[in-house]
């Protein structure tokens, strides 16, 4: 495995990669999902490029940059353990050597929902560095973890919308045992606060068990709201919604994504899952 710091050395090292190159772009604090990520990349590109980079520009001035955890060592190892061919580690000034971007890219109205509404400017950021990486890396396939499913699903629109040569794959959310999904924001919970998470996917479940049971998207809605609420520990809803699969509004009948972000202490957590309404 390559580990490279530069665009040059980058720009070198990808052209010795041969077949179909996958990338799973990262910002390090690497845990079981990430190593999903990288499985599904392995088993479908010829060559697997990975990068570790904490993008400052999706972070609002009140959030945790400064205290992202960074890993560097432990992800090289997890990289190494996966089959990564080559690791792309670039320092800030790299990304943005003129410092941060006068022309990002616009979300458009996808970026003013759910997090974007939120986190004013976020997708902003994440749009921008990933246009970046894509066009640094020349990947032919870029692997996205669904437990990001508005940036999942925001990506796959920026690709067609601006004609990149790239296929998205959504890769499945990875869960710890008790159903919280797999967040490198999770080791920010404090012991009090872990029974609390869960008050996320379990309303979630709760929403898919309405719509198997007959009931509409009313009241899978009502019935996820009603698990939140009444969920043990501390933890305050910002949203929980029903879309449809693009994000669009919900179906009455078929598949719909159901959405869900709170705060539980200092954390902010985000969790998602598909409600079929046949």
């Amino acid at each position: 495995m390559k580990v490279v710091r530069t665009r040059a050395e980058l720009a070198e090292a990808r052209a010795r990669l041969t077949g179909r190159v996958g990338v799973v772009m990262t910002m390090g604090a690497l845990h079981d999902g990430h190593e999903a990520l990288l499985a599904a990349a392995r088993e479908r590109a010829d060559s697997v490029l990975a990068t570790i980079f904490v993008n400052p520009l999706q972070f609002g001035p009140n959030e945790d940059f400064d205290r992202y955890p960074r890993t560097f060592e432990a992800d090289l190892e997890t990289c190494r353990r996966a089959g990564v061919d080559l690791v792309f580690a670039p320092a800030r000034e790299e990304i943005y050597p003129d410092g941060e971007p006068l022309v990002r890219v616009n979300p458009g109205p996808l970026g003013e929902i759910l997090e974007g509404a939120s986190r004013p400017g976020f997708f902003h950021g994440v749009l921008t560095v990933v246009l970046k990486l894509l066009n640094l890396t020349r990947a032919d396939l870029a692997f996205f973890g669904e437990k990001d499913y508005q940036q999942l699903t925001m990506i796959r629109r920026m690709t067609r919308d601006f004609d990149v040569p790239v296929e998205v794959v959504g890769v499945p959310t990875v869960r710890e045992g008790d159903g919280l999904a797999l967040s490198s924001r999770n080791r920010y919970l404090a012991p009090a606060d872990r029974q609390a998470a869960l008050r996320l996917s379990s309303a979630l479940r709760a929403g898919a068990d309405a719509a198997a049971s007959g009931l509409g998207p009313a009241g899978a809605v009502e019935a996820a709201h009603r698990e939140f609420a009444g969920g043990t520990g501390d933890a305050k809803l910002d949203y929980l919604v029903l879309l449809g699969p693009d994000l669009g509004p919900a179906p009455g009948r078929g598949r719909a994504r159901m959405l869900v972000a709170a705060w539980v202490g200092a954390t902010r957590l985000i969790d998602n899952a598909s409600i079929d309404f046949e």
